[in-house]
């Protein structure tokens, strides 16, 4: 195919002056004899304006922050430009603008692309997805939306338009701006990068967006399961009866610490996950909300009585369900209440049953991965942390069956 001249013109539109006294810059775009006009959604200062540069004289403000971005558009205009000339087939002057620019009504767009995933998610709810993967999806479009308002003054981009420089800019936004967790931003990239790789497969981008970047590390946190003094706190606290709120805020955490349940699992449970076996002992069957796997775990009498304690024929689940706002207080007051010397969230309880209520007790770590409802031990090895009563106990075992061995050189 016969290459076609190509020329990207930069102009003001002076008949267009804002209260400011700025006036819109336009661009056009001429393949061949195509021609077409589009906005740059930039202003400046008409003086400021070098017409045989296209960019603003001087090292003003203004001038930095505008020629940046008109660096950047047209580095989007000419990586459209090369794009299509890979393709080796004809096109014009529209189609680079539609490549770089975006056309809502005839390209899958990022944010289109998020709505259509985020239904199809909704309607696999309750068959292969938990429900508590859905708010990710809305979160991370909401904070995209937002930055591509900001940042493009646009309801939406196409995926010719994007590039490692959106990722990179994407991500300062997220840290800087809305001074959201290292973390929360990881979340926020890893589904950027899933509906990246969906566009590249399905044609809709040109390039995979993600494939020199790697994600920010995942920050490594210490497990918080409590001491055993700490633990004996808070299961002997006398809470006055008039703090009701706490007292089932401290109930529904033992009960996590007895059995290894997550908070969403806890206060789903029904009678239907309470299994009696041929000997007459009480499982608890349940499948989490986290990702649908089967976690159970036959009742200590200690989870039996909390049951009890709590049973009311009118409610569906075992125990009663208290907003999560509510138990993070509650978390912090028991914490104070019972002099602890670590923070007390309700995932320690999780944490405490792996290490102290099953691994300090000798049952071994592929057993306690069956029970917290893990599908890779490497999972259950970060919960079940060894401590020194166990490493102690270890050791012994470890010294009283080498006793009898002879080194021979």
């Amino acid at each position: 195919m016969k290459q076609e001249k190509f020329k990207v013109l930069l102009y003001l539109k002076k008949s267009s002056l804002d209260k400011s006294g700025k006036v819109p810059i336009m661009g056009r775009i001429t393949v061949g004899r195509s021609m077409i006009q589009f906005s740059c959604k930039l202003s400046c200062t008409p003086s400021l304006w070098n017409p045989r540069e296209s960019r603003l004289n001087g090292k003003s403000r203004e001038a930095v922050i505008v020629n940046s971005k008109l660096d950047k558009l047209l580095l989007a205009v000419n990586s459209a430009y090369e794009s299509l000339l890979e393709r080796k087939q004809r096109f014009t002057a529209e189609d680079i603008k539609n490549q770089f620019q975006g056309s809502v009504e005839t390209q899958m767009t990022l944010l289109k692309l998020f709505d259509r995933l985020t239904d199809e998610l909704k309607m696999r709810i309750g068959i292969d997805r938990a429900a508590g993967t859905l708010p990710t999806y809305t979160y991370t479009q909401r904070a995209l939306a937002e930055f591509i308002k900001k940042k493009f003054n646009s309801s939406d981009l196409a995926f010719g338009q994007l590039n490692e420089q959106f990722i990179r800019e994407f991500q300062d936004f997220v840290l800087l701006d809305k001074g959201l967790a290292m973390d929360t931003l990881r979340h926020y990239l890893a589904l950027l990068k899933k509906v990246c790789k969906i566009a590249y497969k399905e044609g809709h981008s040109e390039k995979c967006h993600f494939a020199h970047y790697k994600l920010p590390k995942q920050k490594e946190t210490t497990p918080k399961a409590l001491s055993r003094e700490d633990f004996e706190k808070v299961r002997d606290l006398e809470i006055p009866e008039n703090r009701t709120s706490h007292i089932i805020t401290r109930d529904l955490f033992l009960f996590a610490c007895y059995t290894g349940t997550s908070y969403a699992d806890t206060v789903s449970i029904t009678k239907e996950n309470i299994i009696t076996d041929e000997e007459g002992c009480l499982w608890l069957k349940y499948r989490r909300k986290k990702n649908e796997l089967l976690a159970r775990v036959k009742l200590l009498p200690e989870a039996i009585d909390l049951i009890k304690k709590y049973k009311d024929e009118s409610r569906e689940t075992l125990f009663p369900k208290q907003h999560y706002a509510t138990l993070r207080s509650n978390m912090k007051g028991l914490r104070i209440m019972a002099n602890l010397s670590q923070d007390l969230v309700y995932h320690a309880g999780r944490h405490s049953f792996a290490s102290l209520v099953t691994l300090e007790e000798g049952v071994p770590i592929e057993t306690i991965s069956r029970m917290l409802g893990h599908n890779n031990i490497t999972t259950t090895q970060v919960y079940a942390r060894v401590t020194p009563k166990k490493l102690f106990e270890d050791m012994d075992k470890y010294i009283e069956a080498t006793r009898d061995l002879k080194l021979v050189l």
